[in-house]
């Protein structure tokens, strides 16, 4: 019988220290993706996280070599013949869906099932198949798999998005890279993931070009060359490990940072009362003993707030001295964490979208269970907090966005352990 690895975390400990922030999740998969489209590549500053390893695990199925080794993945394509990827592969990691994209635009065909991930309410991907269907990809659906062909080449299009999805976005500029003719991307997503993703395929000889207004602009070329690449640091982590010192009292130095990437959630934290300096590649906070709330937070597509550090932030706000509130604008199940935080005694009223959470004294230990990898964290920062000990279960969610995340936690002088 296997036993899943929990976190044990005696609180009180005040966070104080520096640490580096590794490369970010949600920029490395869609570049791991990319990889299909030329022969050999490597990847620096790629984090260790198992959603890693799930991309790497279905490259390896479509045929491509692919190796990790201090901090770096290597991919040599040459013998990718496969279109394919079952269903175990797809369910690993909800994002498996970006190498739809890649793998039409390489092979001509590809049969991908329905992808899996964290549950945070439908997240269809209406408008990934739509826009494919607009490069002339024909797309078929099969007993739970979409089975996507091209007669020819694709064809470049001007595409309109309904709502700027990143996902959506990463895979017609994967898919339309190496078209014939021009695509345009009206109502992009504007997140910093998809300049590293533009930035990437043009270091390997893409013509991409992104418009002050986000307008995605695409020429087609015939083939994409080798390159090496290192991806941006990951903004979420870095704003989770803020919200971690914040909580505690505590004052953190991050290294390895672009600052511009956190200019809407740096505001919030300097609401609560922390004390924030910004240099070239490093953010040092500094928090007060009680924190203030945050009075309201509304998720957004960037440049507004992200859905991925809402849950780091209602942690913290459980603890503030006054009520915050958040409306929640992407995601339809993204409080999940809530109810676990109320076990650990947070006061948190959800209604639909609206969260009202109603800052207490003091929260205390207690056993929790992680729903998604950004609840999970939001469970880990308010543990850090509460009086005595708490046990967090399911930290497989955790650890597909956050690597080493208990050692950091220790570095910087938490007391939690990992068995």
């Amino acid at each position: 019988m296997c036993v899943m690895a929990r976190y044990y975390i005696e609180g009180g400990a005040r966070l104080h220290g520096e640490i580096k922030i590794h490369g970010a999740k949600n920029a490395v998969l869609p570049v791991l993706a990319g990889t299909l489209l030329m022969d050999e590549c490597t990847i620096h500053n790629c984090p260790a996280l198992t959603d890693v390893t799930a991309a790497c695990n279905i490259l390896g199925h479509l045929g491509c070599k692919a190796q990790y080794s201090g901090g770096s993945v290597t991919t040599k394509t040459e013998n990718v013949q496969n279109f394919e990827i079952p269903d175990d592969l797809m369910r690993e990691m909800r994002s498996s869906v970006l190498f739809l994209g890649a793998i039409v635009a390489r092979c001509g065909r590809a049969r991908v099932s329905l992808p899996g991930g964290c549950e945070l309410g439908p997240r269809p991907i209406d408008m990934h198949l739509s826009s494919l269907q607009k490069l002339r990809v024909e797309i078929s659906e099969d007993h739970g798999y979409l089975d996507c062909r091209v007669n020819g080449k694709l064809r470049g299009a001007v595409i309109s998005m309904p709502f700027p999805s990143v996902g959506a976005t990463e895979n017609i500029m994967l898919a339309a890279c190496t078209a014939e003719g021009d695509t345009v991307i009206h109502n992009a997503a504007r997140e910093p993931e998809i300049q590293d993703l533009a930035g990437f395929l043009n270091a390997a000889g893409a013509k991409i070009t992104i418009g002050e207004n986000g307008t995605v602009y695409i020429k087609g070329v015939e083939k994409l060359r080798s390159t090496q690449y290192s991806v941006i640091p990951d903004r979420i982590a870095a704003a989770t490990y803020l919200c971690c010192a914040a909580i505690t009292g505590g004052s953190i130095v991050l290294h390895g940072v672009i600052p511009g990437h956190l200019n809407a959630v740096l505001p919030i934290l300097e609401e609560t009362g922390c004390t924030i300096r910004v240099k070239y590649d490093t953010i040092e906070l500094t928090a007060p003993e009680r924190l203030k709330p945050a009075r309201m937070i509304r998720t957004m597509p960037y440049p507004g707030f992200p859905t991925d550090s809402q849950s780091p932030m209602m942690a913290l706000s459980c603890v503030a001295d006054g009520t915050s509130v958040f409306v929640e604008n992407i995601f339809e199940s993204r409080y999940k964490h809530a109810a676990e935080l109320t076990r650990m005694g947070a006061k948190i009223k959800v209604e639909g979208r609206v969260a009202v959470v109603e800052g207490v004294e003091s929260l205390h230990g207690a056993t929790v269970f992680c729903t998604d990898l950004r609840g999970g964290a939001a469970l880990v920062t308010a543990a850090l907090k509460a009086n005595g000990k708490s046990e967090i279960a399911q930290i497989s969610h955790i650890e597909r966005g956050y690597q080493d995340f208990d050692k950091n936690l220790s570095l910087l002088g938490a007391m939690i352990v990992k068995r």
